[in-house]
């Protein structure tokens, strides 16, 4: 008889011991997820304007820097709205109906943004001043290159982008292919014993730019000697004259034409810069007269696209 009991006891804590085993197993299988699988619901970013906290992966974005629109379209992200007023030729797909116009680069249309009531606005230097307008109707994040550490803030807008819309590893595979060619370049123009000189024309005007300006990443990333290492660093160029041109008589003259980004019709400005008086350089003489790509050069800048563009674009010139 004891030993029957002691059997039913027995049997009875066993039941008891495995059920409560099964809760305790389900309970931290709800509790406990798994580490590392969770995506973060924020993220906060740091930027030269301040700190904002955005949700990760937003549904509503409003961009406008088109080079971060450059980025978002190479990372397969797509925006709500943008300023539809001079987008760069190879974003073409984004004049479109479906994205919202939200005025110009200068002016924005903020009763348009409002009304879309974004989840995250991206602006960069061109709407730096309207900052607050903008962070009044959502979480806005300051995204603009810093042209005298052009690489390290560059590759920082894309990571900060990567982290925003969960695609950091793409962000850091497609760096790591910009840098191989970035440095090919380096080392090809490093190596050359060429100079070069770059100008922004403006309607008959023109201004130059040397290292540590706009378009100092010729100089500073891709290697290329300056021709003039005394130029005044100025977001609109230093003024200078065709005689200055002849003057300084480069091996490479590297133009980028403002009205062929922002006006419509076709450019003239070859006639303006190889004019009577720069037909002598050497850079006329060698057919070294390199107009670039201005969509890329004035408009877009900065973006995962444009910097392999403006790589391409260099090295393709220098191999002439």
């Amino acid at each position: 008889m004891k030993k029957y009991l002691l059997f039913i006891v027995m049997a009875v804590f066993t039941v008891i011991a495995a059920a409560c085993s099964s809760s305790t197993s389900g309970e931290k299988a709800e509790t406990e997820p798994a580490e590392g699988n969770e995506t973060p619901k924020e993220v906060t970013v740091t930027h030269e304007l301040g700190e904002t906290t955005v949700p990760v992966n937003p549904e509503k974005v409003v961009v406008f820097d088109f080079g971060s629109l450059d980025t978002m379209a190479e990372l397969g992200v797509e925006p709500v709205g943008l300023p539809k007023e001079n987008i760069p030729d190879y974003l073409s797909k984004f004049e479109d109906e479906k994205y919202e116009n939200t005025g110009s680069l200068k002016e924005p249309d903020f009763e348009k943004i409002n009304e879309l009531a974004p989840d995250l606005i991206i602006i960069s230097g061109r709407q730096m001043d309207l900052y607050d307008q903008f962070a009044e109707i959502a979480p806005t994040v300051y995204l603009a290159v810093d042209e005298s550490n052009y690489m390290e803030s560059f590759k920082k807008n894309a990571t900060t982008i990567g982290q925003i819309f969960d695609k950091e590893a793409e962000v850091k595979e497609k760096l790591t292919a910009i840098d191989e060619k970035v440095a090919a370049l380096n080392e090809k123009a490093s190596s050359m014993n060429k100079n070069g000189l770059i100008i922004l024309a403006n309607e008959g005007k023109i201004s130059a730019y040397g290292p540590a300006s706009r378009f100092g990443i010729i100089h500073d990333v891709f290697g290329v000697k300056p021709a003039d290492e005394n130029i005044e660093v100025s977001t609109h160029g230093q003024s200078v004259s065709f005689e200055y041109l002849v003057e300084t008589d480069p091996d490479y003259l590297f133009v980028v034409d403002r009205g062929a980004a922002v006006v419509d019709g076709e450019s003239s400005i070859k006639q303006v810069v190889e004019n009577d008086l720069v037909k002598g350089t050497k850079a006329v003489k060698n057919d070294h007269v390199v107009y670039l790509d201005a969509n890329v050069w004035y408009l877009s800048g900065g973006g995962l696209q444009s910097v392999l563009k403006q790589t391409d674009e260099i090295e393709k010139a220098i191999s002439k």
